[in-house]
């Protein structure tokens, strides 16, 4: 006979349950014992661009493009709005130069 066989059932279950949790949680298991390391963003803290992005008029993707924000531009987001299709616009505020679009909608 075989070891499992003369467990008791508790044992068994014990065992079963260990053998079906243990391997996600070990580095060999296919799961990563890292933790993501994550920067947490200060309450008034800008957001940044991470992309050329258009800055959009109003929350439709028709909408005539205000300007377009290169990559790293510091944002400040006013509010966000989400369209009955569900894609999701901000709203932002900008720190661009006197003269230029400060307000305007992004896809978010």
């Amino acid at each position: 006979m075989s070891g499992l066989l003369r467990l008791n059932p508790w044992q068994t279950a014990a065992l079963l349950g260990f053998a079906l949790f243990a391997p996600a949680s070990l580095p060999a298991g296919a799961g990563d014992r890292r933790q993501p390391e994550v920067r947490r963003r200060q309450a008034r803290e800008p957001w940044l661009s991470t992309r050329p992005m258009a800055l959009h008029c109003a929350p439709e993707q028709r909408a005539p493009a205000l300007t377009c924000l290169a990559a790293g531009e510091p944002l400040q987001v006013l509010r966000s709005w989400e369209t009955p299709a569900g894609r999701r616009w901000l709203q932002v505020q900008t720190a661009a130069p006197v003269g230029q679009p400060r307000r305007g909608w992004l896809l978010g």
